[in-house]
């Protein structure tokens, strides 16, 4: 069964916010010269957000749900733009329930790219 589209519009603010509460303050997450430094294409999102993001999309679809377990691969970066955001898109699918626990393949794209390699979640209803 596939489960309705939901998009998150990640902005610098967001960045900011993530890394004071991760403690994760990598300048490539907030200064735009550092990150071209090192190669980058501009300021990334951190993966982690990224992936707190499609987690939070798994926990809207399955309200109440226990989380048992949550995993991808970190595939292509997710660049914010200093003004205005980028838009996240998670969308779903389940793939099989058995023993109370359903599992869901997830698709994470921001610009019409996959920035998250064979993510999936499952979940006990």
């Amino acid at each position: 069964m596939s489960l309705a589209p939901q998009t998150f519009t990640i902005t610098r603010a967001d960045l900011v916010a993530y890394a004071a509460a991760s403690g994760d303050q990598n300048p490539i997450h907030q200064d735009e010269d550092v990150a071209r430094s090192v190669g980058l294409p501009g300021v990334i999102a951190h993966g982690m957000y990224t992936m707190a993001l499609a987690a939070r999309a798994v926990a809207t679809w399955f309200p109440g749900a226990e989380v048992v377990s949550f995993g991808c691969k970190f595939t292509s970066p997710v660049v914010v733009p200093a003004e205005g955001g980028v838009d996240l898109v998670v969308t779903g699918e389940t793939k099989g329930e058995s023993e109370g626990l359903t599992t869901v393949a997830l698709t994470v794209t921001c610009d019409g790219t996959k920035v998250l390699g064979m993510p999936k979640a499952v979940v006990r209803a």
